[in-house]
C-alpha cells in the first residue's frame, strides 16, 4: 500500500512538472505576442500556426548552441546556480491547490501535498531563489554578473518583507497557513451575489502584493538585475545554451507561482459559478483557476509593455517608503477590525 502511494505521488508529481513547464514555455510565446500587438506587430509567425511551435524551436536552439564557461568563473559553483534557481522555482508547486479536494484511493488529485503550513513553504522556498542569482553572479567573475546578483539580493531583501505584511491579513481573515483551507474560507457570497474573495476587504494588502511581487520576480519595471541597458544581461551576462535556458525558465516559472498564489490567497483560487452536467461540474473548478492564472500573467505583459523602468534608487526608496509603510497600515487595520468585530 505505502509503495502505491509513492507511485501514485510520482505520478502527479511528473504530470504537475509537464504541464508547468509546457505552460512556462507558451508564456514566453504568449508574452510575445501581447507585448508584438500592443506595438503593432505580428510576434511568432514562421514556426507552427500562428507562431505556436515557436516555444519548440527556441528549446531546440538553446539546446544546441554552444556551452561556454568563462576561463575565470568559479566552475562548481557556476554550474549549479542555474540548477538552484530552477529547483527552487519548481519546488513551491509541491503545496499549490489547483482544484477543489478530489480524491482517489485516498490520493488527492489536485495537490501534491496539502501542508498546514503551506504558505509558509512557499515563501520559504521561493526566496531562496535568489542565492541562485547571487552565486551566478558572483562565480561568473564578470563585473557586470556581480552587480546584477547584488541588486537581487538587495531587491529581495526590500520587498520581501512587503509581501509577507501583505499576506498577513490574509491570514488573520482565513485563520490558517494552508493554502486549500485559505481557498476554503473564501467560499459563499456577500449579499447574496458579491464572492467572498480576500481581494474585496483586503485590495490593499493585494496591490501591495502585487507590485511587490512583481519586483521580486525581477520583471518590468523592476528589472534592474538584468538591465540590458546597464548591465548587458546582468547576473546570467556569462551563461549560454542550456544553463541560460534553466534561468529562463526559472524566471517564468516565477511568475506562474505568483500568479498561482495570488489566484488562491485573493481571488478564490478555482472556485467559480458552476453549472451543466456533472462531467462540466468537475472541469470548471479548473477552468476558473487557470483564467484566474492567465490574467494575472496578462497583467505582467501589459506592465511590460506599458512601463519603463525604474531608476534603482527609486526601486529601493518605493520598496521601504511606500509598499512596507502601506502594508503595515493595511496590517495594523485589518487587526483592530477583526478584534472590534469579535470582541
Amino acid at each position: 500500500m505505502a509503495l502505491a502511494a509513492l507511485i501514485y505521488i510520482l505520478i502527479k508529481i511528473m504530470i504537475v512538472l509537464l504541464v508547468l513547464l509546457t505552460v512556462v514555455a507558451y508564456a514566453v510565446w504568449f508574452e510575445r505576442k501581447v507585448v508584438a500587438r500592443m506595438q503593432s506587430r505580428w510576434g511568432p509567425t514562421r514556426v507552427g500556426p500562428h507562431g505556436l511551435l515557436q516555444p519548440l524551436a527556441d528549446a531546440i536552439k538553446l539546446l544546441t548552441k554552444e556551452d561556454i564557461t568563462p576561463a575565470g568563473a568559479f566552475r562548481l559553483i557556476y554550474l549549479a546556480a542555474p540548477g538552484l534557481a530552477l529547483i527552487t522555482a519548481l519546488m513551491a508547486f509541491a503545496v499549490i491547490p489547483f482544484g477543489p479536494s478530489v480524491q482517489a484511493g485516498g490520493i488527492e488529485l489536485f495537490q501534491i501535498s496539502d501542508l498546514d503550513i503551506g504558505l509558509l513553504f512557499v515563501l520559504s522556498v521561493s526566496s531562496m531563489g535568489v542565492y541562485g542569482i547571487v552565486l551566478a553572479g558572483w562565480s561568473s567573475n564578470s563585473k557586470y554578473s556581480l552587480l546584477g546578483g547584488l541588486r537581487s539580493s538587495a531587491q529581495m531583501i526590500s520587498y520581501e518583507l512587503a509581501i509577507g505584511l501583505s499576506l498577513v491579513g490574509v491570514l488573520l481573515l482565513s485563520g490558517s497557513l494552508s493554502l486549500r483551507s485559505i481557498v476554503e474560507s473564501q467560499s459563499g457570497a456577500y449579499w447574496g451575489f458579491v464572492p467572498r474573495w480576500n481581494v474585496f476587504p483586503q485590495f490593499v494588502a493585494f496591490l501591495c502584493y502585487l507590485t511587490a511581487a512583481i519586483a521580486e520576480t525581477n520583471r518590468l519595471p523592476f528589472d534592474l538585475p538584468e538591465a540590458e541597458t546597464e548591465l548587458v544581461a546582468g547576473y546570467h551576462t556569462e551563461y549560454s545554451s542550456m544553463k541560460f535556458a534553466m534561468f529562463f525558465l526559472a524566471e517564468y516559472a516565477n511568475m506562474v507561482t505568483v500568479s498561482c498564489l495570488a489566484t488562491v490567497l485573493f481571488l478564490g483560487g478555482w472556485q467559480g459559478p458552476l453549472f451543466g452536467p456533472d462531467w462540466l461540474q468537475m472541469i470548471l473548478p479548473l477552468l476558473w483557476f487557470s483564467l484566474k492564472v492567465l490574467g494575472f500573467l496578462f497583467l505582467y505583459v501589459w506592465i511590460r509593455g506599458t512601463l519603463p523602468r525604474f531608476r534603482y534608487d527609486q526601486l529601493m526608496a518605493f520598496g521601504w517608503k511606500v509598499l512596507v509603510p502601506v502594508a503595515l497600515a493595511n496590517l495594523v487595520g485589518t487587526s483592530l477590525w477583526i478584534a472590534l468585530k469579535y470582541r
